[in-house]
């Protein structure tokens, strides 16, 4: 099995760091200075691949939380509105506009139906995310990764 990351160079140089103040005198004098030196190690990587399946996982688990909070935000926004009476107010306009005496909103079937698109919606920004990691993986191969200096500083 490929590593999702792949280590192009190691170099563990050791940089020197400018000095720290350690004692500062209060009367006139010069500062007493101590020179602390700290080794910092650089590496270079480069990420050439993703794995689909942990793309996969990670975007299908981003889509439903989303799609989560939606839901509770539009159950949060209908029972304001109808608290208000701000759907009863929709609901006669529109039962004007369509010369109907009972026009009224179920709000199951709009519940439903909102779970519904949200699920569609879901599966296809997940197989569209799994393409364009497939693609990058495509790409990454043929241009090269994406490439990080790392920096470990004590």
């Amino acid at each position: 099995m490929d590593p999702a990351v792949t280590v192009t160079g190691k170099s563990a140089k050791a940089t020197k760091v400018a000095p720290i103040l350690s004692d500062v005198a209060v009367s006139g004098e010069t500062p007493a200075v101590t020179q602390a030196e700290t080794a910092v190690r650089r590496s270079r990587v480069e990420m050439t691949k993703v794995e689909l399946w942990s793309v996969l996982k990670v975007s299908l688990c981003f889509y439903l939380a989303g799609l989560a909070m939606m839901i509770i935000a539009g159950l949060v926004v209908w029972l304001l509105l109808d608290a208000s009476g701000g759907i009863h107010n929709f609901e006669k306009f529109m039962g004007d506009i369509m010369s109907a005496k009972d026009y009224r909103l179920v709000a199951s079937q709009i519940l439903l139906g909102a779970v519904l698109v949200g699920l569609v919606i879901v599966a296809l920004m997940t197989i569209i995310t799994v393409i364009a990691a497939a693609l990058y993986n495509l790409f990454s191969e043929l241009v090269g990764g994406v490439e990080v200096t790392l920096v470990e500083a004590d």
